[in-house]
């Protein structure tokens, strides 16, 4: 695996940026709110890009003590305003469903939607996405409590896939999701963003390229 990946992945650095229109200052004037996340090898400006780019991680934050409208759509995606109305049961606190609001961690009355995950050719493979998205959530666990993905065949099929490998890249998607800790409810998968997978799931790379001792490394 060393040999292969274009360079240490501990050198991995995240750009986290937040995009609105300069005149919207307001806490409601953006919601959802749209954030992009760049993955990109630290120091190694000589390298061609798709070495240097990792990938990239595009996410909205919704809050959920705040009536949904069809607007939010756009950002969201057409099934979360839906799958937000299941998801909460009082949206002037942002209470969540009572088969998942006992079992989930408290924080924020907010929800991260993950739009879009893309790792460049030369780093797929080796996990590094699924890390990524991980320590991605985990940084936005200060502003929310959950995260949610919606995964399905249909939305694959604008991608060039037919339905049969639709299907199965959509399988092989929801098992990436899983095994970060999301679990599925009602038409997406869920993940508690408190979760110990998560940590887990950073862990998985960093001991691969942490020399020897991993209690000693940066996890």
């Amino acid at each position: 695996m060393h040999r292969e990946l274009p360079a240490n992945p501990l050198s991995i650095q995240l750009t986290v940026a937040h995009e609105r229109l300069w005149w919207q200052t307001e806490q409601t004037d953006e919601q959802p709110e749209r954030w992009e996340v760049s993955a990109d090898i630290w120091g190694m400006e000589e390298a061609d890009y798709e070495a240097r780019h990792v990938g990239d991680i595009s996410l909205a934050l919704a809050d959920l003590a705040m009536e949904r409208n069809l607007t939010d759509s756009a950002m969201l995606g057409d099934w979360a305003v839906g799958f937000i109305a299941d998801l909460v049961t009082d949206s002037t606190f942002g209470v969540l469903h009572p088969d998942l609001e006992s079992r989930f961690t408290p924080g924020p009355a907010h929800l991260v939607v993950i739009n879009n995950v893309s790792v460049t050719e030369p780093w797929r493979g080796h996990g590094v996405g699924a890390a990524l998205t991980a320590s991605t959530l985990l940084v936005f666990s200060r502003y929310a409590r959950l995260a949610a993905c919606h995964v399905s065949p249909h939305d694959l099929l604008s991608t060039g896939h037919d339905p049969v490998s639709a299907e199965l890249a959509s399988a092989r998607l929801g098992m990436k999701l899983e095994s970060i800790g999301f679990e599925r409810w009602h038409d997406a998968y869920i993940v508690d963003l408190r979760s110990p997978i998560l940590r887990e799931a950073r862990r998985r790379v960093i001991r691969q390229w942490w020399p020897n001792d991993e209690e000693t490394g940066p996890l």
